[in-house]
């Protein structure tokens, strides 16, 4: 199965005139947290895209200066929610995260690759990825060149 990039998924729904009609708002109730493992599967993808993070050259200067546990907590409550899961995500919105940063399309995919490798890791079916990164993407253009 041919693995979604988010490049691939914003193309497309610019293509089909979707992506102004797409909410931020995930459903209540869905599989997809149930097939990501629940909340412990969520927090162990969260760990190990955390630690990609930080071994990864490309991108981890932009978190020089950030508190790691709340990151975790928030990566995990965004996460949860997105996936359909019973969580409250108690952050700012992405727009605001991301103010005054200077965050590029190669940056963000650096991070996207990080939390794909992070699923595998986890054993997570490509298509269960596809579907939470289908879910993420509408957050991409609050994070790129804030």
């Amino acid at each position: 199965m041919r693995r979604f990039t988010f490049k691939d998924l914003s193309l497309s729904l610019l293509f089909l005139g979707l992506a102004g009609c797409m909410t931020s708002a995930p459903p209540a109730n869905d599989s997809l947290y149930q097939d990501l493992g629940s909340q412990a599967g969520i927090n162990r993808v969260v760990e190990g895209l955390l630690y990609r993070i930080a071994d990864d050259p490309r991108i981890v200067h932009h978190f020089a200066d950030t508190d790691i546990a709340r990151l975790q907590e928030k990566l995990q409550e965004q996460i949860c929610v997105e996936a359909g899961g019973p969580c409250e995500y108690t952050g700012d919105s992405m727009e605001q995260v991301h103010a005054g940063f200077v965050i590029n399309e190669t940056d963000f995919n650096a991070l996207v690759e990080d939390l794909i490798a992070a699923m595998d890791e986890e054993g997570i079916p490509v298509r269960v990825q596809n579907r939470l990164l289908q879910r993420l993407v509408p957050m991409r253009d609050d994070i790129i060149y804030r």
